[in-house]
């Protein structure tokens, strides 16, 4: 697995959605016993930090450092630098394993192999990810332009496993279940310009380039979004299961 996010790191802390509470009341509401978690590609923590209110403790994985400095401290997570494929975790020692917008990024049968090596029977496996941002009619054509068009030649081919809903990625679980959450906030234009900054592909052009891609579409997106704030909106999709055995 690349390090594509610690380039972005502080922009990434700040600017990316964080996951509405209905998401977790679903999965924890098929994880009854609450011993340990892994939260494996973590970020910046914020998914661990919510698990750490609900389980005694949590481990949270992820392969940059850069993102791992911008998590908050707790005392019953531990945070390791570790790629999701092969970690330290023991072996049957967790309830529940989450991933948050990552899965596209692993080697799906190594990842899967190790989960069934950490898990405890009868663990809680669930992995989601949130499609494109919509806006509003207005604005939407430019950004689905932005994102499908000028930053196709910068996206890894993984990403596009965000489009279907990780329908392409295997999942050998048991008891699977589905479920759609919708996150909603109110964001400015800069707001918004600076969480496309955050977004692979643009560091990606960035790098290739010598400038920000966003500034192609900064005055535009800006015109039409005006002063005030908007209601941004972004699709989550999750699937979960039960790992009942090695």
């Amino acid at each position: 697995m690349l390090d594509r996010f610690s380039a972005q790191a502080e922009l990434y802390a700040r600017y990316r959605i964080d996951y509405p509470p209905e998401l977790y009341e679903f999965l924890l509401a098929y994880t009854p016993h609450r011993g340990q978690a892994w939260d494996c590609a973590t970020g910046n923590g914020q998914v661990a930090v919510v698990l750490a209110e609900h389980f005694q403790h949590v481990h949270a994985t992820d392969i940059s450092t850069a993102q791992l400095a911008q998590a908050p401290v707790r005392p019953n997570i531990t945070y390791q630098v570790s790629p999701a494929e092969h970690t330290p975790l023991a072996a049957a020692s967790m309830n529940l394993i989450t991933v948050g917008q990552a899965v596209h990024w692993f080697d799906a049968d190594a990842f899967n192999q190790e989960v069934r090596r950490v898990a405890r029977p009868g663990a809680t496996v669930a992995e989601w990810g949130y499609g494109l941002v919509q806006v509003h009619e207005t604005l939407d054509p430019l950004i689905r332009r932005f994102y499908a068009e000028t930053m196709r030649p910068y996206w890894d081919e993984n990403r596009w496993h965000i489009d279907d809903e990780y329908a392409r990625i295997l999942f050998p679980f048991e008891a699977v279940q589905h479920a759609q959450f919708l996150v909603q906030r109110q964001w400015s234009a800069e707001w918004f310009l600076n969480y496309l900054r955050t977004w692979s592909s643009v560091v990606k052009y960035e790098k290739q380039h010598g400038q920000d891609p966003v500034l192609l579409i900064a005055d535009q997106l800006t015109q039409l979004w005006g002063q005030q704030q908007r209601e941004v909106r972004f699709p989550v999709f999750l699937r979960l299961g039960r790992v009942e055995s090695l």
